[in-house]
């Protein structure tokens, strides 16, 4: 874990269980409600530090949730370096940003209209699943539930993570069949 300070902001650094991702704890909200990922500057045109830190040199993808940013790097980039920049630009950017800002995400997964099967399932993942991911800077998003068929992707540091192809997907479908229905299926994309 390392510490970095300037004048207004603190930054935290914690890694994750994914070799490839390091989470960044400010003191202020980077996103109020919700939670994104962007993987391509052109998603984020209106959250200017998002932007600054696809910019990155190796950085390929940002998450938002709460007071952490999780950044993934393409495996190309030396760590130390990275961190530095990140920090460097969160400490920079960060004063100015607004954790209000709306995300077409957010807007789109409303529970209101959601089968009463889906809230159940979302409720099981909030419960069961979610606050570990979120722990390690990551999270799960469904994306489709149909025929005993749920498809979900990983965001964040779960993204690219080497276990959450296996024992966590593994475990999301076990609590599933154990909390919902015995033959349910779980695939991530």
């Amino acid at each position: 874990m390392t510490t970095a300070a300037s004048a207004n902001y603190k930054v935290i650094t914690q890694g994750t269980p994914n070799p490839n991702a390091l989470k960044f704890i400010v003191a202020k909200d980077v996103k109020t409600k919700g939670k994104v990922s962007y993987s391509h500057p052109a998603e984020c045109l209106g959250v200017p530090l998002a932007g600054g830190l696809l910019s990155l040199l190796n950085v390929s993808q940002v998450h938002f949730f709460e007071n952490v940013i999780t950044v993934t790097q393409d495996g190309g980039g030396d760590w130390p370096v990275v961190e530095e920049a990140v920090i460097r630009t969160i400490q920079e950017l960060l004063p100015a940003h607004n954790p209000d800002f709306a995300s077409d995400e957010s807007a789109a997964k409303s529970r209101a209209n959601m089968s009463p099967e889906l809230i159940q399932i979302e409720e099981i993942l909030d419960r069961t699943i979610r606050p570990g991911l979120q722990a390690d800077g990551g999270d799960l998003e469904v994306l489709e539930f149909a025929d005993n068929r749920l498809i979900v992707r990983y965001e964040g540091a779960c993204g690219s993570c080497p276990s959450s192809r296996t024992a966590t997907l593994d475990g999301i479908t076990g609590i599933l069949r154990h909390e919902y229905h015995p033959d349910i299926q779980v695939e991530a994309v």
